[in-house]
């Protein structure tokens, strides 16, 4: 490694703090949905444009996507940046957090691109909370002659990495018969029966399914009236499975269970996919370990969460990147332990000072890492031979 250029990204990000932290407090305060992200996407943009970075707007087909380049020779290295947010409990996933740390990881490594020899990459990925921003960007090219990518995530934890989980999307629709409910109830065929009895099927078969796996949904149409046998109901799910190899056969079970209640309820039962496939994340244990001692350095050593018992699980658009190239996703504390993400307890976390720590963190720690990776090139290589190997298997 090269001390040098580390203490410099590391003094680099600490003149910055005050931007970055101003930055992670206005996405926080104005929370938008996937694809929406018009305000994030303009400050993060008009950061790195100010700093000198080549910026792209409304990069690879998407018009909340960017992309920013520094270094014109050597290893290319992405750090991604999220910055949607949930529907009513704004962001409780601390997207700003990682938007932030981002920014401020590539406006640091670019500060030494061209002396280190390597080139760096900011994308702008949105709409990870199920709209599959990076997938969309990597079937354009995004993540094309890149070596490496980099991103943090906030939870209640320092941890090496998220337990993620391969995921995808489907909604249920069963049409049954109106009738008047009171006066001719046995002409109609109850809709809303049948997804009753296919979530009952469903709670049922989560007892026989490996501890990793996970089904769950919800309702989104009952019916109109009280006294109108509902002719069409209709549900949305989410099965994950550790794997993204074991994806399919557990959705085809859970199709089975919402086909028997159908059938039951003498109604009809079409699917429809509504997101792509999330791909389990592969971190790279090579780029991991640069990370980790960078992190230690600065207060926050990673735990292995198979050692604590304290993972955090869920699903993520970058596995499908770190099944492509290299990758890491660890895990930085903006919150007590106890306090889960994806609720409004969350929220307030990660727009305080505890977000505002971990991602000027997660910039430091990210920035040396890519140092680390232009400084030496048997990083890259270890890293390759084992995304291939397991990729290969």
């Amino acid at each position: 490694m090269d001390e040098g250029l580390l203490a410099r990204v590391r003094s680099r990000v600490d003149a910055l703090a005050d931007e970055l932290v101003g930055v992670s407090r206005d996405i926080h305060g104005h929370p938008e949905l996937g694809f929406e992200e018009h305000h994030a996407h303009e400050v993060l943009t008009a950061a790195l444009e100010r700093h000198g970075l080549d910026v792209t707007r409304g990069a690879y087909g998407l018009d909340t996507a960017f992309e920013a380049t520094a270094g014109t020779e050597g290893p290319t290295v992405v750090v991604c940046c999220e910055y949607d947010a949930l529907p009513g409990i704004g962001h409780a996933c601390g997207h700003n957090v990682i938007a932030a740390a981002g920014l401020g990881a590539g406006l640091a490594a670019a500060a030494v691109a061209d002396e280190a020899g390597g080139r760096v990459r900011v994308l702008g990925t949105p709409a990870e909370e199920g709209g599959g921003g990076k997938i969309l960007m990597a079937d354009e090219g995004a993540f094309e002659g890149v070596d490496a990518a980099l991103m943090v995530h906030p939870a209640g934890r320092d941890l090496r990495w998220m337990d993620t989980l391969a995921a995808t999307s489907f909604a249920a629709t069963f049409s049954g018969l109106a009738a008047h409910a009171a006066a001719f109830p046995e002409r109609g065929r109850n809709a809303l029966d049948a997804a009753v009895l296919g979530y009952v099927n469903v709670a049922a078969l989560r007892q026989h399914i490996a501890t990793s796996d996970r089904v769950h949904g919800i309702f989104t149409d009952g019916g109109a009236k009280t006294n109108i046998v509902p002719e069409r109901a209709e549900m949305d799910w989410m099965v994950r499975t550790a794997r993204v190899e074991d994806l399919d056969a557990l959705v085809a079970r859970v199709h089975a269970c919402l086909g028997a209640g159908a059938a039951a309820a003498g109604c009809t039962g079409e699917h429809r996919v509504t997101m792509r496939t999330y791909a389990d994340m592969v971190d790279s244990t090579v780029l991991l370990d640069r990370f980790a001692a960078h992190a230690e350095a600065l207060g926050r050593p990673l735990a292995d969460p198979r050692i604590t018992g304290t993972p955090v699980t869920g699903s993520t658009d970058m596995g499908n990147v770190s099944h492509l190239v290299p990758s890491i996703h660890p895990v930085l504390a903006v919150s007590p332990p106890d306090v889960s993400i994806h609720s409004a307890a969350f929220t307030g976390h990660a727009g305080g000072p505890a977000g505002d720590a971990a991602a000027l963190d997660g910039a430091r720690a990210m920035a040396a890492t890519v140092v680390d990776v232009w400084s030496d090139p048997s990083l890259l290589e270890q890293a390759r031979a084992a995304l291939d190997d397991r990729t290969a298997a």
